[in-house]
């Protein structure tokens, strides 16, 4: 065997070695489910940086995506301008245009867009006071273990 044989022969080995370390580790850790509201990091809306998002902070925020979005300036959005919300924030591009569309009239209206609660809210907001905190999106994204202890059916009765 030539010594270039032997450099690929031993090469070609370790590449197979440490393909198969990373795939075991890969197996051995899986990564933690990462919440979908949360996986391009906390919302942009946070006006003043606080780290507390509250109704006001969010209405502003849909009033600018609103504003930018009605590209005619008719103060309502048809369904083809709001494809531009839909592109405006990641926990949009999924949006229903009937879901803002109240009154089923084909358009959607500033107060239809800018009044419809946050979805991030309607889900971390504990305590229903239009902000949610760091410990309220702390607690709504932790992983949910038994909730006290399982009764076993003989033990209603002993």
């Amino acid at each position: 065997m030539s010594r270039r044989t032997f450099v690929y022969s031993i090469s070609a080995a370790m590449a197979l070695l440490l393909a198969f370390v990373l795939h075991a580790f890969a197996q051995s850790a899986p990564a933690p489910a990462q919440d979908g509201m949360l996986k391009d990091g906390p919302p942009v809306w946070d006006a003043n940086h606080d780290g507390v998002y509250t109704c006001d902070e969010w209405k502003k925020y849909a009033d600018r995506i609103f504003t930018s979005a009605d590209r005619n300036h008719d103060g309502n959005l048809s369904p083809s301008e709001f494809e531009a919300v839909r592109k405006a924030d990641a926990t949009l591009a999924d949006a229903d245009f009937g879901y803002f569309d109240e009154n089923q009239d084909g358009k959607i209206t500033r107060k239809e867009f800018v009044e419809k609660p946050s979805a991030f809210i309607l889900r971390f907001d504990r305590n229903g006071d239009c902000r949610v905190t760091a410990d309220e999106i702390k607690a709504g994204t932790a992983p949910k273990g038994p909730q006290g202890p399982v009764e076993r059916p003989r033990d209603r009765f002993h």
